[in-house]
C-alpha cells in the first residue's frame, strides 16, 4: 500500500472501520512510513486528548430560546392532539442535542487541533537543528549582536536575554517558519544540552502548558503580547528552571 491511498484509510483506521484486509495493510505501511506513522500518531492522541479533556460548551443563549419558543409554540397548536405535541417535542429536543454536540465537537477541534500542529512543526524543527547544520544563523553569545541580526528578518522585535549566569547561555539565534509565518528562534545552552526558544506575536492568550512530544519536553507561555515556546531533550525541572528565567521581565 502506498501513502496516498494509506492516509485515505488512516482514519477509519484509528476508529476500528476496516475490515481484516484493510487493517493488516495499513498496519504493515504505518511499520515503514515515518510520515504516516506520525500521522496516525496525532490521530490517536487527539482523540484521546478528547475523550479525556473535552470542555462542555452549551449551546449558545440564542439557540435555546429559538427551540425554546418553536416548542411553545407548537405545543399550543397541538393541545389537544397529544401524540402530536409529544412527537414535536422530541424532534426539538433532537435537534437541540444534534446541534449542542456539533458545537462541542467543533470547539474541541478548532482549540487543540492548532496547537498540536504547532507543537509537532516546532519538535521537528528542533530535530532538523541538531541533525543538520541549521541550528544557528547568528553563531553569538552577546545579546545585542543577536537582537539586531532579526531586523528587516522579521516583523517584530524578539527580547534576548543572556542567561549565562543563571547557567543557560545564550549561543546564538536563527529564523524558522512555524505556523505559516517567520519566527524568531533563540538557541541557549545548558551542559551539553540545547534549548531552542521559539518566539513570534500573539495578539491572545494567557496561561502555560507543558508536553512531551517524541522524547523532547516543551513549555508553552504567552507573556506580553508574545507566545514563547521552550524545547529541548533536558529534564522537565530543569526546561521549567530556565523557562522561569526567560520569562522574567
Amino acid at each position: 500500500m502506498k501513502c496516498p491511498a494509506a492516509k485515505e484509510l488512516i482514519e477509519a483506521y484509528v476508529d476500528g472501520e476496516l475490515d481484516a484486509t484493510q487493517k493488516s495493510e495499513v498496519r504493515g505501511h504505518l511499520e515503514g512510513c515515518i510520515s504516516c506513522a506520525e500521522t496516525h500518531w496525532h490521530l490517536v492522541e487527539m482523540r484521546t486528548n478528547f475523550r479525556k479533556e473535552a470542555p462542555y460548551y452549551e449551546a449558545p443563549s440564542h439557540l435555546r430560546d429559538r427551540v425554546s419558543r418553536s416548542l411553545r409554540n407548537e405545543a399550543r397548536r397541538n393541545a389537544p392532539r397529544r401524540a402530536i405535541q409529544w412527537k414535536w417535542i422530541g424532534v426539538a429536543a433532537s435537534i437541540l442535542l444534534a446541534v449542542s454536540t456539533a458545537w462541542n465537537v467543533q470547539m474541541f477541534r478548532s482549540r487543540p487541533a492548532a496547537s498540536e500542529r504547532i507543537a509537532g512543526e516546532i519538535v521537528s524543527s528542533h530535530v532538523r537543528s541538531l541533525v543538520g547544520d541549521h541550528l544557528l544563523d547568528v553563531p553569538s553569545t552577546d545579546q545585542h549582536t543577536v537582537k539586531p541580526w532579526f531586523n528587516g528578518k522579521i516583523d517584530f522585535s524578539p527580547t534576548v536575554k543572556d542567561l549565562a549566569s543563571q547557567g543557560y547561555p545564550l549561543i546564538g539565534g536563527r529564523l524558522e517558519y512555524i505556523a505559516e509565518r517567520p519566527v524568531a528562534v533563540l538557541v541557549y545552552q545548558h551542559r551539553k544540552h540545547v534549548i531552542n526558544l521559539f518566539t513570534w506575536p500573539q495578539a491572545s492568550g494567557s496561561g502555560r502548558k507543558e508536553l512531551q512530544r517524541r522524547g523532547y519536553n516543551l513549555i508553552e507561555w504567552t507573556q506580553a503580547g508574545m507566545t514563547n515556546w521552550a524545547v529541548s531533550d533536558l529534564n522537565l525541572a530543569d526546561l521549567r528552571d530556565f523557562v522561569s528565567w526567560a520569562a522574567q521581565m
